[in-house]
C-alpha cells in the first residue's frame, strides 16, 4: 500500500516521527508539495495525508486507488469532501487536540497589549534601564485585566478555555454564540451589545459564509476606541484592509492576531507595517505537546480505518 504524507514539515520538522506508518505500507514524506507537483505525488496512493496541501475533485478524480484521506488538522476545507462522501473515501480530521494552546496564545496577545513585555525586554537590552535616573520606568501605558470586559465570539471548547482563564484574571466575561449553554461567570449577549462593552473582543468562530470577513468597518466602529481585537480563529473572518483602517484611525487601539487571510502573507499585506497590531505566524497549535497530541490522533484515525471503523470522519 502506497502512503503519501504531501507536507508533513509543520506538523513534524524533527522533533517526532513517521515511523508508526511504516507497518501499513509503503510511506513517501514530503516536508512540502508545490501545486504543480501534488498530482505526481499523489498519483497512485492509496493513503493521502495532508494538512494545507489541497485535494480537490478534479485531482481526486484521477486517483482510482485512493482509499484515505488523513488531515493534520481540524480544518477540512482544503479537501473536496463531498466528493469523496460520493466515492466513500473517509475523510478524517484531528479534533480538539488544540484547545488549551489557542487560549494560552489568545492571553498572550492580550498580555502583549497589556505589559508588552517584548518592548521592555528591548528597552532594558539597549541599555536605557542601566541609564534611568529612575528605578523603574516603562516605554508605553501598562494595564490590568482584572476588572475589564472580554467579549468572545463563538463560545465553543477554546472560546469556554478562554472564558476559564479571563475569569481567572478577574475579568468581566461577555459571550455571543448561535448556541449559548450555562457557564459559570459568563453573560450572553448579542455581537453588538457585546462589540459596545468589550474592552478585549476575541474570535473563536469557524469560517463559514456568515462569519467571511465579519469584523469589517461596521464591526470596528461598534466597538470601544480603546478596545482590542484578537483573532486565532481563522484569517478570512476579518478584512484586513478595513482592521488596518480602523487601526490607522483610531477606530480601536491595537489588535493580537495569529491568523492572516493569505498564509504566508504578501509582503503588501496592510497589517504588516502596523505598530499596534501584534502578528504571530499561526503557532497557537505549534507546541511540541499539542503536536505530539495531533500526531497520536493521527495514529488512532489511521488505525481506526484499518480496523474498518473509521472516526472522526468530517461528514
Amino acid at each position: 500500500m502506497k502512503i503519501t504524507i504531501l507536507d508533513g514539515y509543520a506538523e513534524n520538522p524533527g522533533d517526532l516521527s513517521w515511523d508508526w506508518l511504516k507497518k501499513y505500507g509503503e510511506v513517501q514524506i514530503f516536508d512540502r508539495t508545490p501545486k504543480e507537483l501534488i498530482a505526481e505525488r499523489c498519483a497512485d496512493s492509496e493513503i493521502l495525508i495532508t494538512n494545507k496541501t489541497p485535494l480537490r475533485e478534479e485531482l481526486l478524480k484521477t486517483l482510482p486507488k485512493l482509499r484515505y484521506i488523513g488531515l493534520l488538522s481540524t480544518g477540512f476545507n482544503v479537501v473536496d469532501w463531498k466528493y469523496c462522501k460520493e466515492k466513500g473515501i473517509p475523510v478524517c480530521n484531528i479534533p480538539s487536540y488544540s484547545t488549551d494552546a489557542v487560549a494560552q496564545l489568545t492571553f498572550a496577545h492580550i498580555l502583549e497589549h497589556t505589559n508588552a513585555v517584548a518592548a521592555h525586554s528591548a528597552s532594558v537590552h539597549g541599555g536605557e534601564w542601566s541609564s534611568c535616573k529612575d528605578f523603574c520606568y516603562w516605554v508605553s501605558p501598562l494595564t490590568e485585566l482584572s476588572g475589564k470586559t472580554l467579549g468572545i465570539i463563538g463560545f465553543g471548547k477554546i472560546g469556554k478555555a478562554v472564558a476559564g482563564i479571563a475569569l481567572a484574571f478577574g475579568m468581566k466575561v461577555i459571550a455571543s454564540t448561535n448556541h449559548p449553554s450555562p457557564f459559570e461567570g459568563v453573560e450572553f449577549a448579542d455581537k453588538d451589545e457585546l462589540l459596545a462593552r468589550s474592552d478585549y473582543v476575541t474570535l473563536h468562530c469557524p469560517l463559514t459564509d456568515e462569519t467571511e470577513k465579519m469584523v469589517n468597518s461596521d464591526f470596528l466602529s461598534k466597538m470601544k476606541p480603546s478596545a482590542i481585537l484578537i483573532n486565532t480563529s481563522r484569517g478570512q473572518v476579518i478584512d484586513e484592509d478595513a482592521l488596518a483602517q480602523a487601526l490607522k484611525n483610531g477606530v480601536i487601539a491595537g489588535a493580537g492576531l495569529d491568523v492572516l487571510s493569505e498564509e504566508p502573507p504578501k509582503a503588501s499585506n496592510p497589517l504588516l507595517s502596523i505598530p499596534q497590531c501584534s502578528i504571530t505566524p499561526h503557532i497557537a497549535w505549534a507546541g511540541y505537546e499539542t503536536r505530539t497530541r495531533l500526531m497520536d490522533i493521527c495514529k488512532s484515525n489511521v488505525a481506526a480505518f484499518f480496523d474498518g471503523k473509521p472516526i472522526n470522519c468530517v461528514y
